[in-house]
């Protein structure tokens, strides 16, 4: 699979001192979830403190992405890193409560509130 930028869901990344806010759009599906494990494995090889993802501009996430962020979450919880996903739209927020994983994640309302 090509590692090209267009794979990729993240639109931009930003650091707040310790803290990577990585903000996520479009469909976070099989052919974007790998691109986004991948970069977001080499944030967390710069060891932040706290990685938050803004997934207010996903519109839809398959299994593959959920996947990917559940290996995330084993990551950061091996790394000490806290991780927190916030403005979840409901359509993604449903697949998280239907595949039982929203129990795992710490999940906000807004990015001010994962940032507070």
């Amino acid at each position: 699979m090509s590692s090209e930028q267009t794979d990729s869901p993240i639109q931009n990344v930003r650091w707040d001192g310790k803290t990577c806010i990585v903000k996520v759009g479009g469909d976070v599906i099989i052919e974007t979830a790998q691109a986004l494990q991948d970069e977001l494995l080499k944030l967390l090889d710069r060891k932040p403190d706290r990685l938050v993802l803004n997934l207010g501009d996903v519109g839809f996430m398959d299994s593959s992405g959920v996947a990917s962020l559940v290996k995330i979450l084993s990551r950061t919880r091996k790394a000490g890193v806290e991780f927190i996903l916030a403005k979840m739209q409901d359509r993604v927020s449903g697949v998280f409560e239907i595949t039982r994983v929203n129990t795992l994640f710490d999940i906000r309302k807004t990015e001010e509130e994962a940032l507070a």
